[in-house]
């Protein structure tokens, strides 16, 4: 039997031959694992804002704390990721990449590309957008990673006295965060329909008889399925939306649960 060590602290015996297909199993999950969310501190890194919004005429800093008790080292990279219906983000195909996608990556200038951070010590990483001066108006996107690049683990057994296979897996933390890019024009306009003036000097009408009595209820579910309930009992329910009146659709884009962020997930 073979002794291999996952992580720290924690191990795991295997057969020579089951120590094969197992590491292969252990490997793929630990793949599949590496890329998180956006908006999440893992491992040891901390990342802050989650989210970075330029309009092309100034850049910004993203910082990175190191909140462990280990120097740790960080490479910082580019890549294209689409958000999916049910609100999850998946990597970009390089067969499927879009003009406007490359463009996002070809404008977007950061420095440094590497970090090695002490800890709890701080790094800024600097960031800044130079579109072209043909580029077309609109907004485009591309997202930061930040992933941790493992040391060298020291071989803690002789060469002769290995009779199997033994593989140490080391897991590998990495952050994503949304960079935005907001060029030329992108003025938006609202209007409303079916609006009814009344002049100061007008008295106004007194409401008609109701005829219907208003019921107030706390139920424990979501807008939505309290708007669905509703509709499928005969009424015409109107859902109101708590909004973020800076910021559309509030954090969805960095990961936050709340009202509007699962609106705005839900097709």
């Amino acid at each position: 039997m073979r002794h291999t060590r996952i992580g720290k602290g924690r191990s795991m015996n295997f057969s020579p031959l089951r120590s094969l297909f197992g590491a292969v199993a252990l490997i793929s999950a630990t793949v599949l694992g590496c890329t998180v969310s956006p908006a999440q501190a893992q491992g040891d890194l901390l990342v802050a804002p989650t989210r970075v919004i330029l309009d092309g005429r100034r850049g910004t800093e993203v910082i990175l704390s190191n909140i462990g008790a280990d120097e740790a080292t960080y490479r910082i990279s580019l890549e294209l990721r689409r958000m999916e219906e049910d609100g999850s983000l998946v990597d970009v195909a390089e067969e499927t990449i879009t003009a406007k996608e490359t463009a996002a990556l070809e404008m977007i200038r950061y420095a440094p590309r590497r970090i090695t951070l002490p800890p709890g010590q701080p790094q800024a990483v600097r960031i800044s957008a130079r579109p072209g001066a043909d580029l077309p108006d609109g907004e485009y996107r591309a997202h930061m990673q930040f992933r941790a690049i493992p040391k060298p683990a020291p071989v803690t057994q002789p060469a002769d006295a290995a009779s199997g296979v033994t593989i140490n897996l080391i897991p590998i933390y990495g952050i994503t965060i949304p960079i935005i890019i907001r060029h030329g024009k992108m003025d938006v306009q609202a209007a409303i329909d079916a609006t009814d003036g009344v002049p100061p000097e007008q008295e106004m009408a007194p409401p008609g008889p109701r005829g219907t009595t208003t019921v107030v209820a706390i139920a424990n579910e979501t807008s939505l399925s309290a708007a669905a309930r509703l509709m499928a009992e005969g009424h015409d329910p109107l859902v109101l939306n708590m909004a973020n009146g800076v910021s559309p659709g509030g954090g969805f884009l960095s990961g936050s649960r709340a009202q509007e962020e699962y609106l705005c997930r839900t097709k």
